[in-house]
């Protein structure tokens, strides 16, 4: 059964407000008393719980509200924007045709093309913005070549964000194509394992993309979609979630925006519903992880050796790596280096 609990800053009041739609508990504190937040930036609530998934809600100040963003996802499917393959497996081009500002986020997985690929940065298409390169890793071993009815030269879709802090970290972390192909059959053998049955796709059996579409897999994360997926319904100020599996803190991702959060959240929890699916442990009791914790994991992660990088002329990625996590932080200089995206990934 999901729980649902706030978790945050209290003025010495506990308010509980019931509706038609159901009933709402606030209580900013913890062991029963009131406690001040870390960190005035944000303020957490949670968890809400389904099996072995937890979420905590992050609330905080919309930064660039009134901002809207396509989403790759959108933009694929009304032909709005253009991936394109290079027959190189670590960079593709991208391109916007559309007079609306576009949205790619590090983790999405475009189909087709040579090889399905995982895209590495976050990027900001701005209008018919031409021919940009992109930085992808292949999710996808050996094959190079045309797959069933699919086009070989563009990508058409981008429905799955990567669903394993173990790729990611291979990728984003480690830049390894090598140990991304590694984490990627790791994968594939524990959702296997937990759903019965092979997951791999005959099509292309090294496809993570396939095996993330097996009927039997998306059958298994449902349970959890259904359970989770309305929690951010009726709270304008949410800005990104923690998640934990089996106890533990995964990752995080906070936005600008609460708009472009919610419009990203379905692809999210669809991964971190999965990934739970594959570290699924049977009978396994574990004690949900505590506020302190989930606050201390995202004040900590920006606290490590800070690398920046420039991805376009417009955005710049800044990573800090600790004993603990990686950091990755997404700004956009036409915004006065306003952060858009933040991404927690807990090492262990």
């Amino acid at each position: 059964m999901m729980r649902t609990n706030v978790i945050g800053w209290i003025t010495g009041l506990v308010l509980i407000v019931a509706t038609t739609c159901g009933a709402f508990a606030a209580g900013w504190g913890n062991h029963g008393g009131p406690v001040p937040p870390q960190n005035d930036e944000y303020r957490l609530e949670g968890p809400f719980t389904q099996g072995n998934l937890s979420v905590f809600l992050v609330h905080g100040k919309d930064k660039i509200k009134g901002q809207t963003f396509i989403t790759l996802q959108e933009a694929l499917v009304t032909k709005r924007v253009v991936v394109r393959e290079t027959r190189e497996v670590n960079e593709l081009s991208i391109e916007n045709l559309s007079s609306e500002e576009v949205y790619v986020q590090s983790g999405d997985i475009v189909k087709g093309g040579q090889q399905d690929r995982m895209l590495v940065v976050d990027l900001i298409l701005p209008p018919h913005s031409g021919k940009i390169p992109i930085a992808a890793y292949c999710v996808e071993n050996g094959r190079w070549q045309k797959r069933g009815a699919e086009e070989v030269t563009v990508f058409n879709s981008s429905a799955n964000v990567v669903a394993s802090r173990d790729v990611k970290l291979a990728a984003k972390s480690a830049e390894s194509q090598s140990e991304v192909w590694r984490q990627v059959a790791v994968a594939q053998e524990k959702l296997s394992s937990k759903v019965g049955r092979d997951v791999r796709g005959a099509a292309s059996p090294t496809s993570f993309q396939l095996a993330l579409e097996n009927k039997e897999v998306q059958k298994s994360a449902d349970s959890y979609f259904k359970a989770l997926s309305g929690i951010v319904d009726n709270r304008p100020e949410v800005i990104g979630y923690v998640f934990a599996i089996n106890g533990k803190i995964n990752s995080a991702d906070v936005y600008a925006s609460s708009a472009l959060f919610k419009k990203l959240w379905p692809k999210l929890l669809k991964a971190s519903a999965i990934e739970a699916v594959a570290e699924y442990r049977r009978g396994e009791k574990f004690d949900q992880p505590a506020a302190d914790s989930v606050r201390g994991f995202l004040d900590d992660a920006p606290k490590g050796a800070e690398k920046q990088k420039d991805v376009t002329g417009r955005i710049q990625m800044v990573s800090r790596d600790s004993e603990s996590s990686v950091f990755f932080e997404t700004r956009d200089r036409a915004k006065s280096d306003t952060w858009v995206h933040r991404n927690y990934i807990k090492k262990d």
